[in-house]
C-alpha cells in the first residue's frame, strides 16, 4: 500500500487549488455574460442543449451551480438530440442526467441519414446538420415551454465564426451572445461567450464528464473551421492575450470607421459634424518612427493569457 509522501500531498493541494480557481473563473465569466446581456430573467425556463461534448456539459454544470446561488428563480431542462449516428452510446446521457437529478428529455431524430443522403461525399455536413438540428430544437423548446435556449458556444467559437464569415462570406459577422430566431419566437443565449476553450477543456477533465465524440462533423478532414481555429491558436501562442483583445473588439465597434452605408450615413457627412465614436486621430510624422511605435505597444496593458 502506497503511503502519500509530503510531495504527493503538496501536489494534491496544488491541483485542488488550481481546480477551484478554474471553477471560480468560469463561474464568474458565465455570470458576467448573463448579467451583461440579460440572458436569464426571473421565471425563465432554460432549455440547455446537451450534445455530449465538453462545452455543453460545462454549460449545464455551471448553470446548475449558479441556479443554487442566483438571486432570481429559474428552471433548467436538459435536451439531447440523438441524431442516430452509428455507434452513438445512447445510455451515457440518460444515466448521467438521472444521476444529476436534473429534468431532461432525449429527442430521437434520424438527421444523420438525411445529411449523408443529401450532402455529397467529401463535402462538409455542418451547414445542413446545423439547420436540421436548430429546427428540431426550436420545436422541442415550444413543447417544453422553454423561454430561453442555451447553447454551449464559447469565446473561441465566436472568434472562429467571425473569421470564417470574413474569409469565406465577405461579412463582418460572428455569433452573438444573445439572439432572437428569424421568426421572432425563440430566444437563444450563449452563456459561455466569455469562456475560452482551453479553460473548458481543463474543466471537463477536472469534472470527468463522460464525453461523447461527434463522428459526423468534427472528424471531417479539411474543415475550414479547424483551419481558422489553428490560425487563432497560433496567434495566441505567439502573442498571449490576442484572442481576448480580438473578442473585446467585437464589443467596441465604430460603424463610422467601417464601410457599411446601412449602418452609417457617410453621404450625409459634413464638415463640423463629428461622428459618434470620434473622427480620425491625427499623428505627427515622428509618432510613426519604429522606436516610437515599439514604445506605444509596450506601454499598453497586456491581456492575461487564457488560463492565467
Amino acid at each position: 500500500m502506497h503511503t502519500p509522501s509530503p510531495a504527493d500531498d503538496t501536489k494534491a493541494k496544488k491541483a485542488a487549488f488550481e481546480g477551484a480557481k478554474l471553477s471560480k473563473r468560469l463561474r464568474h465569466h458565465v455570470g458576467d455574460a448573463i448579467n451583461d446581456f440579460n440572458m436569464i430573467e426571473p421565471g425563465d425556463r432554460v432549455m440547455v442543449c446537451l450534445s455530449g461534448g465538453k462545452d455543453s456539459y460545462a454549460l449545464l454544470d455551471i448553470l446548475l451551480g449558479l441556479q443554487k446561488s442566483a438571486p432570481i428563480d429559474f428552471t433548467l431542462v436538459a435536451v439531447n438530440l440523438d441524431q442516430k449516428q452509428p455507434g452513438f452510446p445512447e445510455h451515457v446521457l440518460p444515466e448521467y442526467l438521472t444521476a444529476l437529478g436534473v429534468e431532461y428529455r432525449i429527442v430521437e431524430e434520424d438527421t444523420y441519414s438525411i445529411v449523408k443522403r443529401v450532402v455529397a461525399e467529401g463535402k462538409t455536413t455542418c451547414a445542413l446538420c446545423s439547420r436540421l438540428r436548430r429546427g428540431i430544437l426550436y420545436r422541442v423548446a415550444d413543447e417544453l415551454g422553454a423561454t430561453k435556449i442555451a447553447l454551449g458556444h464559447h469565446r473561441d467559437d465566436i472568434l472562429q465564426t467571425l473569421f470564417l464569415n470574413m474569409f469565406y462570406a465577405g461579412k463582418l459577422k460572428a455569433m452573438p451572445p444573445k439572439l432572437v430566431s428569424d421568426d421572432g419566437r425563440h430566444m437563444v443565449i450563449r452563456p459561455l461567450a466569455y469562456c475560452c476553450e482551453k479553460d473548458l477543456e481543463r474543466y471537463a477533465a477536472q469534472r470527468a464528464f463522460p464525453i461523447i465524440p461527434c463522428n459526423l462533423c468534427g472528424s471531417q478532414p479539411n474543415l475550414q473551421r479547424q483551419v481558422v481555429k489553428q490560425m487563432i491558436n497560433d496567434w495566441e501562442r505567439q502573442f498571449p492575450g490576442r484572442a481576448a483583445t480580438m473578442f473585446r473588439a467585437l464589443q467596441n465597434v465604430a460603424p463610422s470607421h467601417l464601410a457599411d452605408r446601412s449602418l452609417f450615413d457617410f453621404a450625409a457627412l459634413e464638415l463640423g459634424a463629428v461622428p459618434a465614436g470620434g473622427g480620425d486621430i491625427a499623428f505627427d510624422k515622428e509618432e510613426f518612427t519604429p522606436a516610437r511605435t515599439i514604445s506605444i505597444l509596450d506601454s499598453r496593458p497586456k491581456e492575461p493569457a487564457c488560463g492565467e
